[in-house]
């Protein structure tokens, strides 16, 4: 599964990145650097401020990096939708791409198809390694991204406004399902909704917390959109008019999201379609953000080490769930796991453990390695 590559052929997910796709097109540094940004942040697993929940003093600020218990959203509730969008703005760059090479589109249906498929079979053994017993299950980010990554595909060959109602009948589709097959406390339940009754009947049991794989129906808007960006980027329009364009869509999410949640509650656990469009709304802003910092504003070089993470998302990723543990005990042989600084300790820990995986990606980035579905 490993390959060398130059430094422009490598990707999130091996996605293939936003600057090789653009043959005719201005390279986006900053989409780059919010694909790094995201990755940074997934393996750094809370920063170790959940050993600090308690805390009277940082306790507020280590719930932003652990997930609200049900209803409800906090910057960690954030990632998953920033990642699943992020893949979602390159998959128009890499189709094109593919194409401009000469792929035909049954070519680029079964590339699509295999892609999907390795995800999921990565996914299991990273899974089952971490665990340590073979345990099947598709709730986890990559292999909800195999399910999200396919359909985006496919919807993406329809004409816009189809791709539109698409968008709308994953969002009402979910929410009718979940409201036809209510569990035990209603359509929205911790327990036995119709996603986890669907898991039970295909792996003989379900999950706690709630998430369930049917959770990508709702979670494929964030890859959809993610393309639609993708493709407006590829249009060569000016920085003013695609501020503008992300800056409508982030107000008409929050407005819809806002405007349907006195029904349907914003929880990430269950895919509600308010948690998926309120945190639409903020993956927009955070791209915003970005945008207007790198491209509009042309501050450039403190992306760095953010794009040395953002290519080699696969690497830095797979290290975050079958090696953390291990690498925490490592390096705490010779930090004493900074006991003397007292109540930061965990987060200094953390912190250095990251740098580690960081200095892992920037060898490998030294020497053009890259890892690749």
């Amino acid at each position: 599964m490993a390959t060398t590559l130059t430094a422009s052929e490598a990707g999130a997910l091996s996605l293939a990145p936003t600057h090789e796709l653009r043959s005719a097109t201005k390279r986006y540094l900053a989409l780059d650097a919010f694909r790094g940004f995201i990755m940074l942040i997934l393996a750094a697993e809370g920063f170790g401020f959940s050993a600090l929940r308690s805390d009277p003093t940082w306790g507020r600020v280590a719930r932003w990096f652990n997930h609200v218990p049900w209803e409800g959203g906090v910057f960690w509730d954030m990632i998953q939708p920033s990642f699943m969008f992020i893949v979602g703005v390159a998959i128009p760059f890499a189709l094109a791409r593919r194409t401009e090479l000469g792929a035909t589109p049954q070519q680029n249906f079964r590339h699509v198809l295999g892609r999907s498929i390795r995800l999921i079979i990565l996914s299991q053994i990273l899974i089952w390694v971490s665990a340590g017993q073979i345990k099947p299950q598709l709730i986890n980010v990559l292999s909800q991204i195999a399910f999200t990554y396919f359909l985006t595909y496919l919807i993406m060959r329809w004409p816009w406004r189809y791709q539109a109602l698409a968008a709308f009948v994953l969002l009402a589709g979910w929410t009718a399902l979940l409201f036809a097959f209510p569990g035990p406390d209603g359509p929205f339940s911790h327990r036995n909704h119709i996603g986890l009754r669907v898991d039970h009947a295909i792996f003989g049991y379900d999950y706690d917390p709630a998430y369930s794989t049917l959770n990508f129906l709702t979670s494929t808007v964030w890859t959809l959109v993610g393309a639609w960006v993708g493709r407006m980027f590829m249009s060569g329009k000016s920085h003013r008019e695609n501020l503008n364009k992300l800056a409508a869509g982030m107000v008409l999410s929050f407005a819809l999201a806002f405007a349907v949640h006195p029904w349907i509650p914003f929880i990430k656990q269950v895919g509600t379609a308010s948690f998926v469009l309120y945190s639409l709304g903020w993956v927009l802003f955070m791209l915003i953000g970005f945008y207007w910092l790198i491209e509009v504003r042309g501050y450039r070089k403190w992306t760095f080490p953010l794009v040395v993470v953002g290519m080699n998302s696969i690497f830095i990723y797979s290290l975050s769930i079958i090696l953390v543990e291990w690498l925490d005990r490592a390096v705490g042989v010779f930090t004493f796991h900074y006991k003397l600084i007292g109540t930061l300790a965990p987060v200094a820990q953390a912190c250095t453990v990251l740098f580690l995986m960081w200095c892992l990606c920037y060898w490998l980035y030294q020497r053009n390695i890259f890892l690749k579905l």
